[in-house]
Formats: C-alpha cells, sequence, structure tokens
C-alpha cells in the first residue's frame, strides 16, 4: 500500500520536455509552480518540483520521458489518467484535488520492466 501525501505548490515554473496534452478540468485550479511531493518510494523525504502544468504530476514515475496522456475519466474532484510513454512505460493516474494547492495522486504501471504502484 502506498503513503498518503499532500503536494503543496508555490510559485515559479519550467516547462519539462513531456508529451502534451490537454489536462482534466478539475486541475484548472491548481496552478503551477513550485510543488512539494511526498510519497516517492525512491526518495527517503520530499522534493521539489517546478511544474508549468500540475498535470504533469499524473506521471511523475515517469517525469523524465516524454509520454502522451489521456484523460479516461473525470468527476467533480478527481480526474484518471492513462500515459503511455517512448521506451516503453505506461502508467495510470487518479489525481484528486483536496485543496487549489494539495492534490492526492494515486499512481501504478510499469517503469523500467517492473511494476509500480504508490500514493503521492
Amino acid at each position: 500500500m502506498g503513503r498518503a501525501v499532500a503536494l503543496a505548490g508555490g510559485a515559479g515554473a519550467l516547462a519539462l520536455v513531456l508529451g502534451a496534452a490537454k489536462g482534466p478540468a478539475i486541475l484548472a485550479q491548481p496552478i503551477g509552480g513550485l510543488w512539494e511531493i511526498r510519497g516517492d518510494p525512491a526518495s527517503p523525504g520530499p522534493q521539489r518540483l517546478c511544474l508549468a502544468d500540475p498535470a504533469l504530476l499524473a506521471q511523475f514515475e515517469h517525469r523524465r520521458a516524454t509520454c502522451t496522456r489521456v484523460v479516461v475519466g473525470e468527476q467533480a474532484l478527481s480526474a484518471d489518467m492513462h500515459y503511455t510513454c517512448a521506451g516503453g512505460g505506461f502508467g495510470q493516474s487518479t489525481m484528486t484535488v483536496l485543496t487549489p494547492r494539495s492534490l492526492r495522486i494515486h499512481t501504478q504501471g510499469i517503469s523500467r520492466g517492473a511494476p509500480f504502484n504508490y500514493v503521492l
């Protein structure tokens, strides 16, 4: 089971080289900028990422890859996204807006030939 964590947004912006896709409408409120991420199994503590588009957090496991994202379902405060990446990785994420500056992301898929499943 993944660890539950919140992401806190701040100011700033950086465009990452990732596949373009229209983000879910629920992410119209959360703004780009500096995000603090907790729950990454590869990191013992919080990480900070500067993102122009919070929808990029849906592919957190493949954040350095070129991926194509598709919104497959959307509710009032959450969205389900599937993505595929160049080189064979893929995943699906459920993003839930807690506040305009706080998200919960459950993500799972295949990365470097092995499964992953955790909560950010």
